[in-house]
């Protein structure tokens, strides 16, 4: 699988062990971080492997900064992302399992190494369920494309 991985300055050493642990998988990594000391915006970076992810350039993304909080924000302003910001193997299985989440957001600060790649190997290893979890990704689909989602009121 074609995994994107990036990071700002403050997640630039957790991406990269990501990007050693998904290789060790047998994942394709398109590793896109910045240089060591060098300052990075997240907004930056979210926004180039979400479109990555959006496009079909790769399957899966994985962003990292200080929190994962900014990543996320910015990864979902990208239409065909789903980007779950979690801290626990629970979170990464229920964000793929109900979600269908194609982008991961990961704390640098607050997870680690250990900790980190238990949650990456959740979120890999769970299929999205389907079944009701399709009808609300398709709802999430069309409010990304401003529709009304079903069931919507003429108020709201």
């Amino acid at each position: 699988m074609k995994i994107a991985v990036s990071s700002d300055h403050r997640g630039r050493d957790v991406a990269e062990q990501i990007g050693r642990h998904l290789r060790e998988l047998g994942h394709e990594v398109l590793a896109s971080m910045p240089s060591d000391g060098e300052p990075s915006d997240y907004p930056d970076k979210a926004l180039e492997v979400g479109r990555a992810v959006a496009n079909g350039q790769a399957e899966l993304g994985v962003l990292i900064c200080g929190t994962g909080i900014g990543m996320s924000i910015a990864a979902n302003k990208v239409a065909g992302v789903r980007a779950a910001l979690v801290h626990d193997e629970l979170t990464a299985g229920l964000a793929k399992s109900h979600n269908n989440a194609n982008v991961l957001c990961l704390s640098g600060d607050l997870l680690g190494e250990r900790k980190i790649s238990a949650i990456i190997d959740k979120w890999l290893e769970t299929e999205f369920e389907g079944g009701r979890h399709e009808r609300r990704v398709e709802k999430i689909k069309a409010i990304e494309s401003g529709c009304k989602a079903q069931g919507e009121t003429a108020g709201t």
